[in-house]
């Protein structure tokens, strides 16, 4: 089997509300989504999709996907899409760096490869483990009684795990922490993202302050340095998301005991092959995952479905899910959908879903 085609299309994904990231440091409105068709001379088509969390969240963005799999299409034509490394190792030579432009096409052979075996890429990875993941939600709000809004609008759609935005001031962050914590309800999951809004006088300060709650924080510093440096100054479990892209990082975090949680973005770290790494690591070493799409439509959120299938089910927290954000639905229903707040395995071969064509437009760019 060869792939003999890679077309390209450009969609704008609107957000139902804007958001807020590290105390409004950072506002979106619209998501620009690459969705990538893999086509084979087997008669097999794949799927896959790049949407960054906007253009200024971390080092990338849409038209840079696209302007990547320029690059890396000549190389990926003609190769086999079931030999997803061989794939992988064409896209690193082809473009050193950039994951985020070689997560689409990793996740469009994997979706080729699964139907290929006739079974769900969960299964094919080994995994696939039948338990609903719990959505969290994404609450980018700046004051407590948006937070309370916000997570009420999310609680009234069954979600249980709620990932709440934080950074910028510490006494507003540390008042809506207690403020949440006096609202959680028993069995949610919450998890205080600071999206590297915090300098680590500000971290200490609101992390010592909140000790009594046992709260868990993600990503509370710009660096990985900066995290080492306070990690022997404070008491609270940390997640890391923003710091986590390569399996260089993963291997510092869990040699040196920098956090307790991985935050595994699938379009960040390059796709569902490398991500597999950076989870068996995780996992030798005793730290739990929560398992995102970096944004995108159920596509992106049907891939981290997958990879959280493959880990088990005391070690997953919870995946986050984009498709309740958005105004627009590319994939016309199709796929998993929040049902009491968790997403269940597809059980169809490959990814599970594919997007209606005529929600896409003209494609950008055709390779062949």
């Amino acid at each position: 089997m060869k792939i003999t085609r890679i077309t390209v299309y450009h969609v704008d994904l609107p957000l139902e509300h804007p958001y807020w990231l590290s105390g409004g440091r950072l506002k979106f409105e619209c998501l620009d989504a690459t969705l990538v068709k893999l086509e084979t001379d087997a008669g097999l088509t794949g799927w896959g999709e790049g949407t960054p969390w906007g253009h200024t969240y971390v080092p990338a963005h849409g038209p840079g996907i696209r302007a990547g799999i320029e690059t890396m299409a000549p190389f990926v034509l003609g190769l086999d899409p079931r030999r997803v490394l061989d794939v992988e190792r064409a896209m690193d030579l082809a473009l050193p760096g950039h994951l985020y432009a070689k997560s689409p096409i990793d996740m469009a052979c994997w979706d080729i490869a699964g139907q290929a075996a006739g079974v769900p890429i969960a299964d094919l990875m080994g995994g696939g483990s039948r338990t609903p993941r719990a959505i969290a939600s994404s609450v980018g709000a700046k004051t407590i009684d948006d937070t309370r809004a916000v997570m009420d609008r999310y609680r009234q759609r069954g979600y249980v795990a709620h990932s709440v935005k934080i950074g910028g001031d510490v006494a507003r962050d540390i008042a809506r922490i207690r403020d949440v914590e006096s609202i959680r309800k028993p069995g949610e999951i919450v998890l205080y993202d600071v999206n590297r809004g915090w300098t680590r006088q500000q971290a200490l300060r609101v992390m010592r302050a909140t000790e009594d709650l046992h709260v868990m924080f993600e990503q509370p510093c710009e660096t990985l340095d900066d995290i080492a440096a306070i990690r022997p100054l404070h008491a609270a479990p940390v997640s890391v998301d923003e710091t986590l892209v390569t399996l260089q990082d993963a291997a510092r975090i869990a040699r040196d005991g920098l956090a307790e949680v991985f935050g595994i973005k699938l379009n960040r770290v390059g796709g569902l092959t490398k991500a597999a790494r950076m989870r068996d690591i995780a996992l030798a070493h005793g730290i739990d995952m929560f398992v995102m799409a970096t944004g995108g439509s159920v596509l992106a959120d049907t891939e981290a479905l997958h990879l959280a299938a493959t880990i088990p089910d005391a070690n997953c927290h919870a995946v986050w899910a984009c498709q309740d954000m958005l105004t627009v639905d590319i994939a016309g229903g199709r796929g998993p959908r929040n049902i009491d707040g968790h997403l269940h395995l597809p059980e169809a071969p490959g990814l599970g879903v594919a997007p209606d064509e005529g929600a896409l437009g003209d494609p950008v760019a055709v390779y062949v």
